[in-house]
Order: structure tokens, then sequence, then C-alpha cells
């Protein structure tokens, strides 16, 4: 059964709702047996087309980018061979991991009007579905606009509504500044089908700008050069890796020639060979101890180019220097990750949103965002909340909601005039779990607490 609402499915339906089909390579008659065979190995053909693997060279992806960016007919096919090539890359796969990784670990919570969080929306998102669209929104960072699909809309196990899946439409067949996909790579726009028109967007999420050829544009320029120096030198290793023997031998005759190219032949570990007398095997060694340093140099500039392009710097993916430029660092891969986080929010809310509220689920006048409060390190948040109780009256439902701990009304402890410095700190320190000082800790305390205002982890 086709749903029209689907495109993929539409495309894929359009062969069986003819009986004649006119191909470049003649007509073809599904009523009869022999065209429907050779129509079956045509879309066979059309809708699994092989990704090219060969190799890739700065001639070809600029000749691939102006075909990309060719204003009456655009084409991305022969980049997008190219980011496959890219996204093969074990530098560049770590890459985007960590950054990826650090934008899926953030908690997220859903919104009312006046700000409270809505708990019990949340299990519509705690779902499959919806973290591979999280992965194919953050990959559109990379491969350019992405167009994806939803699934029907289906109930899960747990009773609540749900997508049956997300798709990621081939995107060599969209052509996104026209807006429209065609069912054959290379088809002109022209032909394909308008997917802002009813009732193709009703289940399309559009991650990025039409026009945006994402970050495996400027990462192919490193990653080109830098399959090509591995693979040279692979070829250096077999020839001046190891050793170069040379046999030497008076005989001419053709048979003891042969014997002895034997020999050398299937010498390996712990070879031996029995040769006619008068031979003589020379093992030569190389005298070129440092040459790999050229192909060593080249791939660590083309991996900390990589480095900067996908994750803003270098020390949090390969080894740093101290802790304060790591700190630094640090602080630039944070930025990117914001981004990328603020990107999702707005599709979530721009999108998915309104398009699950049409679809039937129980989400209206909910916000997506994300729950900044929650991702605070233990010394952190340990600072935060002190910092709260020294200067503000902290409602005990906050403790209770948190922690799941029954909290009544806070204590007020009432110090006895007659009662001694030491015992006052005693009670002080039961009061607010810290350890008691004796009267010399207490008196350099209390003289450090005058110089100087209290240090937490949060503000570091």
């Amino acid at each position: 059964m086709v749903t029209m609402g689907k495109i993929l499915d539409y495309i894929n339906s359009v062969f069986g709702s003819k009986a004649i089909i006119h191909t470049p390579n003649g007509t073809l008659n599904l009523a009869k047996s022999r065209d429907r065979d050779k129509a079956r190995r045509l879309i066979a053909e059309l809708l699994q087309t092989t990704d090219a693997l060969t190799r890739r060279d700065i001639a070809s992806w600029r000749q691939a980018w102006q075909l990309a960016i060719n204003v009456e007919e655009p084409n991305r096919r022969y980049l997008l061979d190219i980011y496959r090539d890219v996204d093969a890359d074990g530098h560049v796969t770590g890459c985007i991991g960590q950054r990826k990784g650090f934008v899926k670990a953030k908690s997220f919570k859903l919104t009312q009007p006046d700000g409270t969080a809505d708990k019990e929306a949340l299990k519509y998102f705690d779902t499959i579905w919806f973290k591979q669209l999280m992965d194919y929104v953050l990959d559109s960072r990379y491969w350019g606009y992405s167009l994806i699909q939803l699934g029907d809309v289906i109930t899960l196990p747990n009773g609540i509504l749900g997508f049956d899946g997300v798709e990621l439409i081939n995107r060599k067949h969209v052509i996104p500044e026209h807006h429209v996909v065609v069912r054959c790579q290379g088809d002109s726009w022209r032909t394909g089908i308008d997917y802002h028109q009813a009732p193709w967007n009703d289940y399309l999420i559009e991650a990025g700008d039409p026009h945006d050829l994402g970050l495996y544009l400027k990462a192919a320029l490193h990653t080109i050069p830098k399959k090509n120096d591995l693979a040279f030198w692979d070829t250096f290793a077999e020839m001046f890796g190891m050793p170069m023997r040379v046999a030497k031998t008076i005989s001419r005759d053709e048979n003891d020639i042969r014997k002895i190219e034997r020999m050398m032949d299937t010498m390996g570990a712990e070879g031996y060979a029995v040769l006619p007398e008068g031979t003589e095997v020379d093992i030569k060694e190389s005298s070129r101890t440092d040459s790999y340093n050229v192909y060593d140099k080249r791939v660590d500039r083309a991996n900390s180019e990589l480095s900067k392009l996908l994750i803003g710097q270098t020390m949090t993916i390969d080894d740093g220097s101290s802790l304060s430029q790591s700190q630094t660092h640090l602080s630039v891969f944070e930025n990117l990750v914001d981004q990328d986080a603020d990107n999702f929010r707005d599709i979530v809310n721009n999108q998915l949103l309104p398009k699950m509220i049409m679809h039937g689920f129980p989400l209206q006048g909910l916000t997506f965002d994300w729950d900044e409060s929650t991702d605070y390190t233990p010394e952190q948040q340990v600072a935060y909340e002190t910092m709260l109780l020294d200067n503000f009256e902290v409602d005990p439902q906050y403790f209770i909601d948190k922690y799941n701990i029954p909290v009544g009304d806070r204590r007020t402890l009432t110090l006895s005039s007659q009662s001694s410095p030491h015992t006052q700190a005693s009670r002080h320190a039961v009061a607010f779990n810290h350890p008691v000082p004796n009267h010399a800790q207490a008196s350099s305390h209390a003289q450090a607490s005058t110089q100087s205002s209290p240090q937490h982890p949060f503000f570091d």
C-alpha cells in the first residue's frame, strides 16, 4: 500500500502505475513479460546505483564543486562521492564523533508557556526515532543540506504515539536549490517533485541551508592529499622498509639461475637457501633512516588542519601542552557545541513540534529547550546550591524534587552567649555538615575570610 503523503513511497510507485515506460534505451510495455524483466533491471539500476569508490584528486574536487554550484542545473552527486571518501577518514570520524557526542549528551526539557517543565511530555522524545533524527540533523553540518522523512505514526509498546522511524532521503536525489526530489540521479530539477507542496511537506524535516555544501567541502582539501600521502608511504615502506637481497653467481646454467631465483623469492622468516657453488647473497640495508618524516609530518599537518576545521582547535583530540591552553581550547570547542545545539533546538521547535501536533501528538503549547541546570559537574552544583543557601531563602521543595528526600522546615540554631567559641563552631558545623576547626584554624580561617571572598568551582 502506497502512502501518498510519503515522497519516497510515491517515487517508488511511479513505474507500477504506468503500462508504457519511455526510457533512453527504448519503450517498454509492461504487459509483456520480457519488458517487465527489463523494467525491473532498470529500476534496480536507478535506485541502487553503486557509489563510485575511485581515487579522488584536487582536480575532480574542483570540478564536482563547480557542478554543485551551477545555477541552471545544480548537481551534487559527484561532490557527494568525494564526501563519502572524506567521511571514511579516521581522524574526521573522531572529530565529528566528539562534537556530536557533546550535543547528544545534553539534557533537554519541554516547557509550558509559563516556563514550567512538562516531564510527562519527555516520554514522546525518549525514543529511537528521535535519536536518529538528531543524528541526521547534526550530520547536515558536515554533509550540507539534508532532507529527512518521518515514518508512519504508530502506537509504541509503552502505549504512547511515535513514529516508526525516520529516513534520510538520498542526497543525490535532492536538489535543495529548487526544493525538488528527482527519481534518477542527474535528472533535471524540472522533472522533480516539489516537496514544499502538500502532502509531501507533512512528513519532511529540512536541516541546513539549501545552498550549504557542508564542512566536508573544505575537509576534502586535506583528506585527499592525506590519503595519497599514506599510499606513497606504503610504497616507500615496500621499497625501502626491508633490506634488498642481492644474489650473485658465476653460474650460467639456466637451472641454477632459476633455483637461485626461487630460493630468493621464498626466503622469509628464518629462511635459508642451498645455492650452487660460487653464489653470494648480499643484503643491502637502506641508508635513508629519516625519510618517513616527509610522510609523517604531512599526515600530522592534515590532521591538525582537520581538527581546526571540524572542532575549532586541536587539544581536545590531540595532545596538549598546558592546562591553561587546554581550557582555552575547550572553551572554543564548547562554543561550537552550543551552536549545534541551538540549531537542533530551532529545527525541533519550528518544524518537528508543529508536524507532531498535526499528526495527533498532545504537545500543544510546548517548547523544546536544553536543560542546562542538570549539566553542571557535581562540584559546580554544590557551589551553586551553597551560594543560594547562603544568600537566599530556598523553597525546600527544590531539594525534595531533585534528590527525592523529604525535607522539613529549615532549622534555626540559637547559640547561647555562655557557649565557648569552639562549641558555637561545632554547632555551626553540625548544622551545615562542615568539619569542626580548632581555635588556631578558626582564627586563621576568619582572617582569610576577611581578606578574600569565597571562591566556588562554579565560577572557575
